[in-house]
């Protein structure tokens, strides 16, 4: 089977110790004010965030793992045979490794790792023996998530190649390989992590995508997609009056009553299916935009088409 690199993995959420393309020409403007408002988000979470690990998730047997210094969580689940980590550095480094498995009902505390320098022949470093290890509960809260703590390593180690091999006793058992110390969670990194929680939660964890919305990180980036919502609603609005003739500018309101219960009935809707599925970004994004024309009584779309749905005195301006 083919060497299949940590670049190749697929990131997943994880804390521990202590795309599609668009042709869319608006979606680099869209991209970029999401950056923006998630790295100034992440600054007021920064202590959190010097806890948590780069994740990824692994699918194949063999892994090329590059920067060990970095704290990295891999996430995978072993399918009849050991899973093979790879580490290559041209210079003595810091080797951290960690094992975990999610506390959830079934799971054994059975997952060994064991670590070697290639050579001529195998030479072993360490065994991590999770059959005969005392495991401690943990809580991530991160992603607010069980974990059992398992053996753990730490050594500075010469130049060379070496390979972690984990294993259990069925070779059937979900595990996470914290491999590095040194915590470099940048804002690439959480957006990674928050768009795929949910899959974490129910793959790994077997629980409800919903839990998320109890973290900071969680009601966190629905609170930056509404507020992308209604920035990219006002600045439509502000473009559209100024655009319309007198009569029309003089209108902040073209829905009220029905529509703003409907489009609020819609915004809540769009919120569900977000936090019980994927936390699709699109889908938190048009939740907002429905709560900011309930919340302000104006539809893009009606304005578009010149229609209202106010009486005169309903379609003013409010003091």
């Amino acid at each position: 089977m083919p060497e299949k690199s940590e670049q190749d993995c697929v990131p997943m959420l994880r804390s521990i110790r202590g795309g599609v393309p668009s042709m869319n020409p608006i979606d680099p403007v869209f991209r970029a004010f999401q950056h923006a408002l998630l790295a100034a988000f992440a600054l007021a979470w920064a202590p959190a965030l010097l806890e948590a690990h780069q994740p990824r998730i692994v699918s194949e047997s063999r892994t090329m793992v590059s920067d060990p210094e970095i704290s990295k969580a891999f996430y995978a689940k072993l399918s009849g045979s050991p899973h093979v980590y790879q580490i290559s550095s041209e210079k003595p480094f810091e080797l951290y490794v960690n094992v975990l498995v999610p506390d959830i009902h079934g799971q054994q505390k059975d997952v060994s790792a064991a670590v070697f320098r290639l050579g001529k022949t195998a030479e072993s470093i360490a065994e991590l023996d999770g059959k005969t290890f005392a495991w401690k509960r943990y809580w991530e809260e991160f992603g607010r998530d069980w974990y059992w703590m398992g053996p753990e390593f730490k050594r500075r180690i010469a130049a060379g190649t070496y390979e972690i091999r984990v294993e259990s006793v069925t070779n059937d058992s979900k595990y996470a390989l914290a491999i590095g110390e040194i915590e470099a969670f940048n804002g690439k990194e959480g957006m990674n992590a928050l768009r795929l929680i949910p899959r974490l939660k129910r793959d790994f964890f077997a629980t409800s995508p919903v839990g998320f919305l109890l973290s900071p990180f969680g009601y966190g980036y629905v609170l930056v997609m509404y507020a992308m919502a209604f920035a990219a609603g006002f600045l439509l609005r502000m473009v559209y009056r100024k655009l319309a003739g007198a009569e029309t500018r003089a209108k902040v309101r073209n829905i009220a009553g029905r529509d703003r219960a409907v489009r609020l009935a819609v915004a809540a809707a769009l919120l569900a299916w977000a936090i019980t599925t994927t936390w699709s970004p699109i889908l938190l994004f048009l939740s907002g935009w429905a709560l900011f024309s309930a919340a302000f009584g104006w539809c893009g779309i009606f304005a578009a088409l010149g229609k209202t749905a106010c009486r005169p005195h309903d379609s003013t301006p409010p003091l």
